[in-house]
């Protein structure tokens, strides 16, 4: 693969994301154990963000911050992206999946056994990928829900 194909480079470290972002390293930490966004690791585990990264960064802040959506509030939209039929899963893996059966967050924060998301790294699903901007997530929830 060349690096051109890369849809988005891990290039900014914490401090340069959230000088990019006019936001405090603390603020991307919180989002991060919130599970509103999965940043890249080096081989040190030092976070790494993408430019993908930042714009959902910047779509979660300014849901907070302009909208007036709390944390819990974009966690519980984002719970609502039917994830089992972006990925097409078999019926029999609905019947134990926690983000099918319910939740209160992003599929991508769930443990998933004996289905197969056990297997899948979350950055890289498609589900991920897919609700990782505020214009993207519409068209998401648009597409998936029709």
């Amino acid at each position: 693969m060349k690096i051109e194909d890369i849809p988005s480079m891990p290039e900014y470290s914490i401090g340069k994301a959230a000088a990019k972002l006019g936001l405090s390293v603390h603020t991307l930490r919180k989002y991060e154990i919130n599970g509103l966004v999965l940043p890249h690791r080096n081989g040190g585990k030092q976070r790494r963000y993408s430019d993908d990264d930042i714009e959902r960064l910047r779509c979660v802040h300014r849901a907070i911050n302009e909208e007036k959506i709390s944390i819990q509030g974009i966690k519980r939209m984002l719970a609502m992206v039917p994830c089992w039929a972006l990925i097409k899963c078999p019926e029999e893996d609905r019947k134990v999946c926690p983000a099918y059966l319910g939740s209160n967050g992003p599929c991508w924060e769930l443990k998933h056994q004996n289905t197969i998301c056990a297997s899948r790294e979350c950055r890289s699903c498609d589900v991920y990928q897919q609700a990782g901007t505020c214009h993207s997530l519409k068209e998401l929830l648009k597409t998936t829900l029709q």
